[in-house]
Formats: structure tokens, C-alpha cells, sequence
């Protein structure tokens, strides 16, 4: 395949129009390298330990869904630098799906949604509202633990999702309007958890957004490379 056919199929699966206007320039093809494409890899972040093991695959195309170049490079140096040579040395293109992956049909909050068994869902401004069958405990379990729990949880029956940083108070009070008794998704300010208008559950943004590039890499066919930040309980 082609990279142009390529980009059009991504373009077709999460358009770009759907992302938020902070993403401009920011998604889409933002390393290019070989024009033709056989092995493709896909992950959350362009971490060294999964650039490396893309080059390792030689992938010609790695998806991820945070790009590595967030803010504008003036220069080329450090951590950058290092992952930046990888890539052009492996004559890998790196593809970033962000916020137009959040929106899209079967996008990432809807693998979310999947993961936790949600039905009757619809639709919330950044994220979804569905009917949940299942404990706390439950809901931990397969978002491999260490969530904290904020307010005062009873059972979740109308679990409100924003994948990744979503604890706005403008949506999480449209999720309350709407019906919905708990609100899930990472990274909670201590500001907003004390005027939360609904009981929270606060995972981390890898548990959260993971799960949808593992779920793409399974239906194209690709190569998943898991790579999750690593996270120690101290006694």
C-alpha cells in the first residue's frame, strides 16, 4: 500500500475535521518516511521502547494516538532527538490519531464503552453516557486496577466516559443532566473534585485510551506494542 492510500484510509476512519482545534498540525502523517507500507505497528505513545520495537518489526508505519511533537521544534536535541533519528534512520512514518480518533464511530471512547460493557449508550459532548452492569470492583478490575474513587459512589448504574483528561465541570455537569450518576476518566484536579457535581472515578489516561489502539491494531490486522507508564504502590 501506498502511504497516500494509507493516510486516506485513516482519514476515512477518524476524520480529521472530528479533532479539536488545539490538533492542528498536530495529527495526521507528522514523520514521513518509506512511501510504501507492508508493516504496520500501533500504540498509545511513540515511547523509545516502542519506536524500537516498531524498528525492530520493520514496520514501515507506526500509529500512535499522542504525538511525540506536541509543541513547535526549534531545535533538535535530548529525548527528541533520540526518537527522531529512530524513526528516519528506519525510514518508519509515524501517524497520530488524537481528538478526531476520540469522536470517530468506534473511536476510542466507544472501545472504552466496550470494555466496560456499556449498553443503551449516547452521546455526551466529549465522551458517552451508557447503562453499567458492573460493580466498582468490577470496573477496576478490567481497567487494571488503581483507580481511586471521589464523592460518594453507590452502584453505577448511568456511568458517564470521557477517555483520556476529561473532568470538565461543563461536561460533567451536561453528564448529570443527562442522567448519569458517576462520571469516569483520568487526571482529576483538586479544584474539580471538590465541586464535582457527581461522584467520580479517576483511572489513568493509559487504562483509559489504550484499549482502542489495541482494539484498531487487532481489527487491521497490525502489530499492538504495549508500552503503559509504570506505576508503583508504596505501602
Amino acid at each position: 500500500m501506498h502511504v497516500r492510500d494509507f493516510i486516506g484510509e485513516m482519514e476515512r476512519l477518524a476524520p480529521p475535521d472530528l479533532a479539536e482545534d488545539f490538533d492542528a498540525g498536530r495529527i495526521g502523517l507528522v514523520v514521513e518516511g518509506r512511501p510504501e507500507i507492508q508493516v504496520i505497528c500501533c500504540a498509545l505513545d511513540a515511547t523509545p521502547a516502542v519506536v524500537k520495537a516498531a524498528a525492530d518489526l520493520n514496520a514501515d508505519m507506526l500509529v500512535v494516538h499522542h504525538t511525540p511533537l506536541w509543541t513547535p521544534v526549534t531545535s533538535l536535541t535530548g529525548r527528541t532527538a533520540s526518537l527522531m533519528k529512530e524513526l528516519l534512520s528506519a525510514g518508519m512514518n509515524l501517524y497520530v490519531m488524537h481528538t478526531n480518533f476520540d469522536r470517530a464511530d468506534e473511536g476510542v471512547n466507544d472501545a472504552l464503552a466496550e470494555l466496560l460493557s456499556l449498553t443503551d449508550r449516547r452521546p455526551l459532548s466529549l465522551g458517552l453516557i451508557g447503562t453499567c452492569p458492573l460493580s466498582l470492583e468490577e470496573i477496576s478490575r478490567r481497567l487494571g486496577g488503581n483507580i481511586r474513587a471521589w464523592g460518594t459512589p453507590g452502584p453505577v448504574r448511568q456511568l458517564a466516559i470521557v477517555a483520556g483528561s476529561g473532568f470538565d465541570p461543563a461536561v460533567m455537569a451536561e453528564a448529570q443532566a443527562q442522567g448519569a450518576d458517576t462520571f469516569l476518566s483520568a487526571e482529576l484536579k483538586h479544584s474539580v473534585a471538590r465541586s464535582a457535581p457527581l461522584p467520580c472515578i479517576e483511572a489513568t489516561h493509559y487504562a483509559l485510551e489504550a484499549p482502542a489502539m489495541k482494539r484498531l491494531a487487532a481489527r487491521e490486522g497490525w502489530h499492538y506494542l504495549d508500552d503503559p507508564p509504570v506505576l508503583s504502590t508504596i505501602p
